[in-house]
């Protein structure tokens, strides 16, 4: 008789009368069932939150591995776009004079305006703001001439080798029978100048202030 016949054979409301090897396998059964509950309650509980963190933590490596990977790959790209980058800024820093330049800039905006027929009834700097890295330099500009010439003078201000932008503009007519051919500009140019390590405060240049007219 086979292990499993004696296992059918058997009556589990007399376990006493059962053969040895019988009571011996479920004996072993029990003692494996109850060391594997117990191991369950006092080393798996304890030990999953462990375990879970280390899993955790396995995922964040390998996440900042796959991370470092992509930009190592893309380094040369990387030192290109930068090089690229420090070029464009250094071309548009050599757009923004430097402080013994801006009185020879406020002449040319002066002369762009004269060179385009204009009259010119004022023009005043403020005072320079800082901005950061730059200066910003106002201008209140009054000029008198016609439509056409207030064009050539924006033309002309917009071909300057140094960046100046116009702001506010309000044109007029000197009288009512001007027409076209006789208004007034008023506008507010601004330059800007980049901010070398300076020793001493930053000048004012407002103190030079021009007024080729009697306006106010």
């Amino acid at each position: 008789m086979n292990f499993l016949q004696q296992l059918q054979t058997l009556d589990p409301r007399d376990p006493g009368r059962w053969p040895v090897a019988v009571r011996a396998f479920f004996v072993a059964l029990t003692f494996v069932g109850c060391a594997a509950v117990a191991w369950y309650v006092l080393v798996w509980n304890e030990d999953r939150p462990v375990l879970q963190k280390a899993e955790q933590d396995e995922a964040d490596l390998r996440q900042q591995f796959s991370t470092k990977q992509q930009r190592a790959a893309n380094l040369d790209a990387y030192r290109a776009q930068l090089a690229e980058m420090e070029r464009s800024f250094g071309a548009m820093l050599r757009q923004l004079p430097g402080k013994t330049e801006v009185p020879n800039l406020l002449v040319d905006i002066s002369q762009t305006g004269l060179a385009a027929g204009l009259q010119e009834k004022l023009f005043q700097p403020g005072s320079e703001q800082s901005k950061g890295f730059y200066a910003e330099l106002p201008i209140k500009i009054r000029l008198v001439g016609s439509y056409h010439e207030f064009g050539a003078f924006v033309s002309g201000i917009a071909a300057l080798p140094r960046i100046v932008t116009l702001h506010d503009i309000q044109i007029t007519p000197v009288n009512d029978k001007g027409g076209f051919d006789n208004l007034v500009m008023d506008v507010t140019a601004k330059t800007y100048r980049y901010l070398e390590d300076e020793g001493g405060p930053k000048a004012k240049p407002g103190h030079g202030a021009k007024n080729t007219g009697g306006a106010k």
